[in-house]
């Protein structure tokens, strides 16, 4: 009996602006929602909501991802994120707004 493989499609498309960043979350092509955190942060997969829409005609498209780890390595990678960012690495709250 030949072996059954069931493959999932997930990905992220990513954009940015001055001072957030969207990440719009898809599966098997369909869109499973989006979420938008502030440049010096990263995203968590809670941060995703299904009746959140990206307005993605006034980001600036960053790129496709497969998974929001490879998302996060992108906004370390260049830059966008900064002293929330630094604070949760080191295991201390965010300063109080």
């Amino acid at each position: 009996m030949p072996r059954r493989e069931i493959v999932v499609l997930v990905g992220f498309a990513l954009w940015t602006d001055a001072g957030l960043a969207w990440a719009a979350g898809t599966s098997e092509y369909r869109a499973t929602g989006a979420a938008v955190v502030a440049n010096t942060d990263l995203f968590r997969a809670a941060d995703f909501r299904g009746n959140r829409r990206s307005p993605v005609s006034s980001l600036t498209f960053a790129g496709h991802f497969a998974s929001l780890g490879q998302v996060n390595a992108y906004l370390v990678k260049t830059g966008r994120r900064g002293v929330l960012w630094a604070r949760r690495q080191a295991g201390r709250p965010a300063p109080p707004r």
